[in-house]
């Protein structure tokens, strides 16, 4: 059987969505970190596996692949034991469409506090604005995933599923930044049982690991070192939550990168 290697950061919900998917189909398989992770600059396997330059980059003998919805439905059906998503259409298209959601809507929001509270675009009151627009976006955004989970175990019904794969990075990124759901409340509930899970527990161990190397990047952006990937629902949402002015900075001393052209 072929290696599988996947190119991640720790704290990428997007990768981290793989690595759980992976673990829970117990398939063996090495992480790598890219050279020069953030700055554009990456060069190697990695850029040819993933001329995004972002992760995660799936490599699996002859395959190569980016885009993390992609690599999810790969896995999937590269390993179809055990099924992440369930048999009935209407139920798949369902587990798809809160993968959307999440990785659109949700992840600009973790992001966003991401480019705040790490790489300090935002301080003082600019900071304190945009975190009480995140946490009331993110609020709204756990009581519409709630009336998805409708009283169920999973976001797939009794079993643990493709959605959760997806949804259990995005809201301990959130819970990160003290945004998570309340402990007691349904989704809360979910998380905690989501984190005990064989999958999950290291993925999320991995990521509060990587958090001690987070301090010094905002120094790393101050000094152009590190650029920023800033896409579609990501530039959205500072322009639309007041954070316009991070953008505009953000192009003018070059501290923020776009996907096109592939180098």
């Amino acid at each position: 059987m072929a290696d599988v290697t996947l190119y991640e950061h720790p704290l990428s919900p997007y990768a981290q969505k793989c690595k759980i998917a992976l673990r829970e189909k117990d398939v063996a398989f090495t992480t790598k970190m890219p050279d020069s992770i953030g700055t554009g600059l990456a060069g190697g396997e990695f850029r040819d596996a993933s001329p995004r330059i972002e992760v995660p980059a799936l490599i699996h003998g002859d395959v190569t692949l980016f885009e993390s919805t992609i690599i999810l439905e790969y896995i999937e059906e590269t390993w179809p034991r055990p099924a992440l998503l369930p048999k009935a259409p209407a139920d798949r298209a369902h587990a798809r469409m809160l993968e959307e959601v999440m990785d659109t809507h949700y992840e600009a929001i973790t992001w966003a506090l991401g480019e705040i509270h790490f790489f300090k675009r935002a301080t003082g009151p600019d900071a304190d604005r945009l975190t009480a627009a995140a946490a009331e976006q993110l609020a709204q955004a756990h009581a519409w995933l709630e009336t998805h989970l409708a009283g169920n175990q999973w976001f797939g019904g009794d079993k643990f599923g493709y959605a959760d794969c997806a949804i259990a990075p995005l809201i301990n990124g959130a819970a990160g930044f003290d945004l998570g759901p309340k402990a007691a409340s349904p989704l809360g509930q979910w998380l905690a049982r989501a984190n005990e899970r064989p999958s999950v527990k290291p993925t999320q161990e991995e990521a509060v690991a990587s958090l001690s190397d987070m301090a010094q990047v905002g120094d790393l952006i101050a000094t152009g070192q590190f650029k920023r990937q800033y896409r579609d629902h990501r530039l959205e949402w500072m322009v639309r939550s007041g954070g316009l002015d991070i953008v505009v900075d953000g192009i003018k001393n070059d501290t923020i990168r776009f996907v096109w052209p592939f180098a």
